[in-house]
């Protein structure tokens, strides 16, 4: 992710050897790590984090306005953000119930792009990050 290489960050999360729950579970992980950043970087909602969606020519679109993978990542983490585990848990299973392929891929992707983005803005600050993220953005 780090060098902007897509192709290569779902090929290392080796998504076709896990199962559907294992990919659940991998993006409970990323989403819920991504929460925790949120609230760190917020000062713990005294400076909230505001979340933006933006269409393929760069402007803020709606959240239901934007594409399925992007819509369930933004719905995810706002439910983790808010505490409900068991909301974004449902929101996963909704989505990769119904998602092609690419749709989970294109998910997974916003998870470890978030993830990235998060952790290096954080680790900017000098604010704590989990030790694999830290270990992994160093590697």
């Amino acid at each position: 992710m780090r060098l902007g290489d897509d192709a290569g960050a779902l090929e290392a999360a080796a998504l076709e050897a896990l199962a559907a729950d294992d990919t659940r579970e991998l993006m409970l992980l990323l989403f819920g790590a991504c929460s925790e950043m949120v609230a760190t970087l917020g000062d713990g909602g005294a400076a909230p984090v505001k979340v933006q969606v933006f269409d393929a020519e760069g402007e803020e679109v709606p959240i239901d306005d934007a594409d399925p993978p992007v819509r369930t990542a933004v719905r995810t983490l706002l439910a983790e953000v808010h505490g409900n585990t068991e909301d974004a848990r449902q929101q996963l299973e909704i989505a990769l119930d119904n998602a092609s392929a690419d749709e989970v891929e294109s998910l997974v992707v916003q998870a470890l792009r978030w993830t990235m983005r998060l952790s290096t803005a954080c680790l900017e600050r000098g604010l704590d990050v989990e030790p694999w993220i830290a270990e992994a953005l160093t590697d």
